[in-house]
């Protein structure tokens, strides 16, 4: 009977246990899932009205676990915010797994599959540091601050300080501001009065008066000293609502009125006069990377390309764009090849991707090759893909890591100062991933840039990474009011019109050649004149109400 009993206690000790582990674990997975949901937000997936709440669960957990405690430990958050941006970041970067296999590249399977798993994990761990970082000042703050709506002053301006301090280095894609793109266009029109600082502060804001609802929830007294007493304190329980409602109903008022606002700039109609329209055709080439630098890609490529453009010079077009790497050669190549020389014969404006030698170093650019078939300016592209076009701290990463770029030669970025003029006006160029960097683009439109040439290769990945990189140039037309005209090697190439509408978005994995009449515009929105006003001005907002905090506390 004994044994028994003792059997049983020991049972239901283990379970305790089990019980106990699992409950440990319950933060964890919390975040995770949340920043799963998060990730699931951002094309192609487009769950958009997630992000306004995925956040929330973090930041309950961040602030929770920061006031439980006298002296809360960093290394205690980290894994809650990792796993929130491993959540996120995993999720919205693992199109880039589709680098593998680089076979084509010479490189053998399996160390092309550790290629690509490491960009995944890197990458991932990358933005999951940012996370990790809000967390941390996070923890910091809330030793002295335990007003909810300071809170959510100081968290949003802290997570657009991050983001901004992302953005200015050479690894950036995935801020939360892209999350609602292509779909919630009303929202990304606050991109014209601050960039995308404005939708990510709008994003985090909201999910932060959420998280106080919760974190300020009534709660029952934990000591009562009469009966009376005992039975109010249970009647407020029974009745108090499960969450604070001010802060609830401050989170809903805000979201409505930032998309009011949105709406209404989104609402404006667009002055499209008759003498700045510009006929522009665009050339999907649709030649894999597999054969593209071996000679049936460069047949190819040369064949696909001047055929495309003798078909849209026969329509009347003005000028012609080409996507990144059209014709994979330098420009001696390229100014000898049959493309150019239709360029001579039609007198039709091209613009053509290719490669700009200068000594032993080269560059990814844009030519602008007029009708007499002369180079009449080029785009050096400024932002370069780290591991893929360029290796960090080379001397110390080169012998492991494999160079993935196309060519021998050394690559090197372009000027950051830029100007790209052509017989139209000047325009903004970007190629490939400098789309994620907004600040390139409003250099440019801030120069006197009339319109947006985005010039693209997403051959290596799967539909995902063309669906995200639409959304950023869709994000990048609506902050300068521009027209953007996109042309990628095997899709998605389009026309999107200074609200963020696409007009035309090509199939994926097609040949594919097309013409749009766009404007040429020279408006400047609030955020090509002043730039992000709206971080500093919150980090100074947030500064002077902590230094308040603390000196009522005291």
């Amino acid at each position: 009977m004994q044994q028994r009993q003792s059997k049983k206690q020991r049972e239901q000790g283990e379970q305790e246990k089990q019980g106990k582990k699992f409950t440990i674990l319950i933060p964890y997975l919390i975040a995770l899932f949340s920043g799963v949901l998060m990730g699931l937000t951002v094309a192609p997936y487009g769950a958009w009205l997630l992000a306004w709440i995925a956040l929330a669960p973090l930041w309950v957990l961040v602030v929770s676990y920061s006031a439980q405690r006298k002296n809360p430990s960093p290394s205690a958050l980290l894994p809650l915010s990792l796993a929130w941006g491993i959540g996120y970041h995993g999720v919205a970067l693992s199109w880039i797994t589709g680098i593998h296999p680089m076979t084509w590249m010479g490189v053998p399977w399996l160390a092309s599959l550790a290629i690509a798993l490491f960009c995944w994990v890197f990458i991932s761990l990358w933005g999951a540091a940012l996370v990790a970082s809000w967390a941390i000042a996070i923890r910091v703050i809330c030793r002295s601050i335990h007003n909810g709506f300071v809170r959510v002053l100081i968290g949003t301006a802290l997570w657009c300080a991050l983001e901004a301090l992302w953005s200015a280095g050479p690894l950036y894609w995935s801020s939360v501001s892209y999350t609602q793109s292509p779909h919630n266009l009303a929202i990304l029109h606050l991109g014209q009065l601050s960039g995308p600082s404005a939708v990510t502060a709008a994003i985090v804001a909201v999910n932060g008066l959420i998280a106080e609802a919760f974190i300020n929830r009534p709660t029952p007294k934990a000591h009562v000293q009469t009966a009376l007493d005992a039975k109010n304190a249970k009647i407020s329980s029974e009745f108090s609502p499960p969450i604070r409602l001010f802060y609830f109903g401050s989170a809903v008022a805000l979201f409505l009125i930032l998309h009011l606002i949105g709406f209404g700039l989104y609402s404006r109609p667009l002055t499209q006069l008759p003498k700045a329209a510009l006929k522009v055709g665009i050339v999907q080439g649709n030649v894999p990377n597999e054969i593209k630098l071996y000679p049936e890609g460069f047949r190819r490529a040369i064949e696909g390309y001047t055929n495309g453009y003798l078909t849209l010079a026969n329509q009347g077009v003005d000028a012609v764009l080409t996507p990144e790497g059209a014709l994979p050669f330098f420009q001696d190549e390229i100014m000898a090849s049959s493309l150019v020389t239709a360029v001579r014969e039609k007198g039709v404006v091209a613009w053509i991707g290719g490669f700009y030698k200068q000594g032993s170093s080269y560059t990814n650019s844009l030519f602008a090759i007029a009708g007499d078939g002369e180079i009449k300016s080029r785009y050096g592209k400024a932002k370069m893909v780290p591991i893929g076009e360029y290796i960090p701290f080379e001397p110390i990463l080169g012998g492991i890591i494999n160079r993935l770029s196309p060519l021998d030669e050394h690559q090197v970025p372009g000027s950051p100062n830029q100007v790209f003029d052509t017989p139209f006006g000047r325009a903004i160029v970007g190629i490939c991933y400098e789309s994620a960097f907004s600040g390139q683009f409003r250099r440019q439109a801030a120069a006197g840039g009339q319109f947006i040439l985005s010039a693209s290769n997403d051959a290596h990945y799967s539909a995902a990474m063309p669906a995200q990189h639409h959304a950023q140039d869709i994000m990048r037309a609506i902050e300068t009011d521009r027209w953007a005209v996109r042309a990628t090697n095997t899709g998605y190439s389009a026309f999107v019109n200074p609200h963020g509408r696409t007009v035309w978005i090509s199939g994926h994995n097609t040949y594919e050649v097309h013409t749009e009449t766009i404007y040429r515009r020279q408006t400047q929105t609030l955020y090509v004149r002043w730039g992000d006003w709206l971080t500093p001005s919150l980090l100074v907002a947030g500064t002077l109400a902590w230094c308040l905090m603390i000196r009522h506390v005291k």
